[in-house]
């Protein structure tokens, strides 16, 4: 991710931290740190790991900051967040 431009260092390290394959379908594991989306429940998918770290870096979202998260899907962005 760092090579594609992200540079937020706490958004690298929550993306470290976060297991984004507890967050993909049972089958999709394997292909959880490949930067590419995968498919989750109800015909939706995972986005890809760069356009999260994009999003969040884009948001500035720091602590203490109040944020909604609309089509959450899986929760992995919203996990990073935290």
């Amino acid at each position: 991710l760092s090579r594609r431009g992200i540079h937020d260092r706490e958004i690298l390290q929550a993306m470290r931290e976060v297991p984004r394959e507890a967050f993909v379908d049972p089958g999709f594991e394997e292909f959880a740190y490949e930067d590419g989306p995968l498919p989750i429940a109800n015909g939706q998918t995972i986005s890809q790991p760069y356009i999260v770290a994009f999003m969040l870096e884009m948001a500035a979202v720091g602590p203490g900051d109040q944020v909604l998260e609309v089509g959450t899907g899986s929760g992995y962005a919203a996990a990073v967040m935290s």
